[in-house]
């Protein structure tokens, strides 16, 4: 019997739009920090709408931004995701990615 790539994953997928800072290094060896947003997400990894291609297999650092607080003490995003590329295509002019997460989330 062979399974569905939706019957393989891990993790169930919440299909939701969430902005996220995603940085890395580009193929010049590049620092970038660009504003995507997920299609979904999971405990272990997600799709992105990036407006740059990235490599498969490529070490990114993906934070989500917080909104501005009064309390100084809360932070402006979150503590970083660290993601490896593993699948990629071009629609129209916006580069989908599908990252997994190295550590999955809790």
């Amino acid at each position: 019997m062979r399974l569905t790539p939706a019957e393989r994953r891990r993790s169930p997928r919440i299909h939701v739009q969430i902005p996220m800072f995603v940085r890395g290094v580009d193929a010049a060896g590049a620092e970038f920090l660009d504003l995507t947003k997920t299609l979904d997400i999971s405990s272990t990894g997600a799709f992105l709408a990036s407006p740059r291609l990235l490599r498969a297999d490529q070490i990114l650092n993906l934070t989500i931004p917080a909104p501005p607080s009064p309390a100084a003490t809360l932070p402006a995003e979150t503590p970083p995701i660290q993601a490896r590329v593993r699948r990629h295509r071009n629609a129209g002019g916006v580069h989908l990615l599908g990252v997994e997460f190295l550590k999955a989330l809790d």
